[in-house]
């Protein structure tokens, strides 16, 4: 892959697939799938090396991270958790044959279905997981260990599952501070360590606690904090902790670190939506896709596509729409499936579930669908770009 170029790492129901474009993000060609078909719920990857990962599986695979070493000519996995064919082999040996299976021992037996999430950082590669733990890799994901810290929480007990299970779906680093993390559970809300995972604190306090009097979703903010059903989370440029999450009631932000927020939803057409997005330099500009709500068939307000954007920290919003569908558009954005990459200006991705990639070369100005027809996309990331 060209260090100049672009390529769009797509997770989906049916493999991984990697969209690569020049520098000019005209042209892409779409390569895939991998990962032998699994379930691939992230992919993330690492420019300077081309080094990529992409994380998923399900009952039937167990749980495991497939890795690449040369920007995904070739694919090695390494399996953390089994699943039913290993209980289906190990009883039918013309069965294992034919599927190539040999016992082993996995590191995590049958602790969770699924990895959920990846995020590399400061040399460590981390695997958010369903149910809800934290993994984390210091040989690029050839042996993982769990951070029992957050395991171990004082509310673990607490904890809902949300409707796509007890899922840990946000890693954010801090790029200054190895030690720094916050992580998004669902239906458990934010979790932040400044030791590198050792010790955990949960953060959902809402800056205004007046405001719960506004909602009454059962999703909604109570008790002076916000809905604990976070949907995705993300950092701002820049050295202070600025946080924004769309949660499954509202979009939220925080200037502390999550240590308290504040409700950015007014100017929306809805409370719900999965996804959002931040600027890679500016930490006023952010972008989300808001759903018609969760009971509502979960598609664009009025079937008509719409990426909505603030430039004043969500203060006051506005619609992007040139390029997108505006009838009959009834496509689902998943929570990991929206990025960006560094160019300027900055180039927008997203994904859906009727197996479409959008892209914007120009912050959300205009449109253009760069691959239709893949399996359901599930996670939409960037490699290089500026």
């Amino acid at each position: 892959m060209s260090e100049t170029g672009v390529s769009i790492l797509v997770g989906t129901t049916k493999g991984a697939f990697i969209l690569h474009s020049g520098p000019d993000r005209t042209d892409w060609v779409v390569k895939g799938p991998f990962c032998d078909g699994w379930p691939i719920n992230h992919v993330v990857g690492d420019a300077a090396t081309g080094r990529i990962w992409a994380g998923g599986g399900g009952d039937w695979n167990g749980a495991g991270v497939w890795r690449s070493e040369d920007g995904g000519a070739s694919w090695s996995l390494t399996r953390l958790t089994k699943g039913s064919l290993d209980d289906w082999a190990a009883n039918d040996e013309n069965f294992a044959q034919m599927m190539g299976w040999q016992k082993e021992e996995l590191p995590f037996g049958d602790q969770f279905e699924q990895v959920w999430s990846l995020c590399h950082a400061h040399g460590t590669l981390y695997a958010g997981t369903k149910p809800a733990s934290l993994l984390a890799s210091g040989d690029g994901g050839k042996t993982w260990e769990k951070r029992v810290g957050l395991t171990n929480h004082p509310s673990a007990e607490s904890w809902i599952p949300g409707g796509a299970g007890l899922v840990l779906h946000s890693i954010v680093p801090d790029p200054a501070a190895a030690d720094k993390l916050w992580v998004g559970i669902s239906m458990a809300g934010v979790f932040a360590t400044e030791d590198g995972g050792t010790s955990w604190e949960r953060r959902n306090r809402l800056a205004n606690a007046e405001s719960c009097a506004q909602h009454d979703h059962p999703a909604a903010p109570h008790d002076g904090e916000t809905g604990h059903c976070v949907h995705n989370i993300r950092r701002a440029a820049g050295s202070g902790d600025v946080l924004y999450q769309q949660n499954h009631h509202g979009v939220w932000r925080s200037g502390d670190g999550g240590r308290s927020w504040e409700d950015i939803t007014a100017g929306l057409p809805s409370t719900f939506g999965f996804p959002i997005h931040v600027h890679p330099r500016d930490p006023q500009k952010i972008w989300t896709l808001p759903l018609n709500g969760d009971s509502a068939g979960r598609y664009p307000p009025d079937a008509a596509a719409a990426v909505w954007h603030s430039d004043d920290g969500g203060h006051t919003w506005r619609a992007q729409r040139t390029g997108l569908p505006q009838v009959a558009c009834f496509f689902t954005v998943l929570r990991q499936a929206m990025a960006g990459d560094r160019h300027d200006p900055a180039g927008i991705y997203f994904g859906t579930n009727s197996g479409s990639v959008f892209a914007s070369r120009d912050e959300g100005e205009s449109w253009s669908e760069i691959a239709r027809h893949l399996p359901t996309v599930l996670a939409v990331e960037v490699l290089g770009g500026a």
